[in-house]
């Protein structure tokens, strides 16, 4: 009985770290776990324990290592993946979204705070704010993981207006990370130019759908341009590197370190990412990204020439289509 208190007490600590004032804890505790005010009060009194369910979605909404908090070590770390319907969400998962979009937000109170990724696609940060290209993503998500026999064409890839406005404010969130590192696969652009050519070659993508996400893709290289040059984001100034790695990059990872928790993802399936907090998978996992800068030319600020060369590049690679 003594360790079950133990346990609990830790995790209630936990709770309560995760925002400096109680109001705001207790709304998020209602939002989150779908309980009245009165309810909260009474678990954070300790008047009542959260239940099993509670203690299960608190931890994986706020990435709480349960493993950690029991001290369960087996010497094997345990990554997790939550699924979402990204085409259809449910509300469960909207709610989800938005709750991820509210935290984002809060770590431009944090200047410490920096995310990387290193990718062989077009990051979610940069495609979300592009309607044609986030709708491509989404479709090719679906063609290859879809639970549809049938082939759905791209003018029947649908986003909802409920949708567009979580990825629009997605978007203007991410902005909001003090600091943001990127490195790119090579020839990232040209995987993307075969597929959109592959899907054209298909029937499954019109010739004035093509040039609308053509459009958008030479609307992005203008941006990322601008952002290279800059060494931050427009909107909010906050800092940008950019960096093309040398070598391929056969898997993307990325990771998030915040005062509140440092998170790892390795990218799959197209829309998901298999997640860890265990504190030394993440330590190994910012160990190793920057040392991938190793082999990577920064392309902000810095190396004009490299620049500029990158940019012509990809958008001749762009014009071919």
């Amino acid at each position: 009985m003594e360790s079950n208190n133990i346990w609990y007490a830790a995790f209630m600590k936990k709770i309560h770290e995760r925002y400096q004032k109680k109001t705001q804890l207790t709304k998020a505790l209602m939002e989150l776990l779908s309980i009245e005010r009165e309810a909260v009060y009474r678990r954070l009194r300790n008047e009542v324990s959260f239940t099993a369910h509670e203690v299960v979605t608190l931890a994986t909404a706020w990435n709480i290592s349960l493993d950690e908090i029991m001290r369960v070590n087996v010497g094997k770390i345990s990554f997790q993946m939550r699924v979402i319907n990204y085409l259809d969400p449910t509300e469960d998962e909207s709610s989800f979204l938005r709750f991820v979009i509210q935290s984002i937000n809060f770590l431009k109170y944090f200047p410490g705070t920096e995310f990387m990724d290193i990718c062989n696609k077009l990051p979610r940060q940069l495609v979300a704010g592009y309607e044609y290209l986030n709708r491509f993503y989404l479709f090719k998500w679906a063609y290859q993981y879809g639970n549809t026999k049938d082939s759905v064409p791209f003018s029947n890839t649908i986003i909802s207006d409920e949708k567009r406005k979580i990825t629009q404010d997605y978007y203007q969130a991410i902005k909001n990370v003090p600091n943001t590192n990127f490195v790119f696969d090579f020839n990232l652009f040209r995987y993307l130019i075969n597929d959109i050519k592959y899907f054209c070659s298909i029937y499954l993508i019109t010739e004035t759908e093509k040039e609308f996400i053509k459009r958008d893709l030479l609307n992005l290289l203008d941006y990322l341009q601008e952002v290279a040059k800059k060494g931050y984001y427009p909107e909010t100034q906050n800092r940008v590197n950019l960096y093309i790695s040398q070598l391929k990059v056969p898997t993307g990872y990325s990771y998030t370190s915040t005062p509140e928790v440092n998170i790892c993802y390795v990218h799959v399936f197209e829309k998901f990412q298999i997640f860890s907090f265990h504190s030394d998978m993440v330590t190994n996992f910012i160990s190793w990204m920057q040392q991938k800068k190793r082999t990577s030319i920064q392309i902000s600020e810095v190396d004009e020439k490299s620049r500029i060369e990158f940019f012509t590049s990809q958008r001749q690679l762009v014009e071919s289509l």
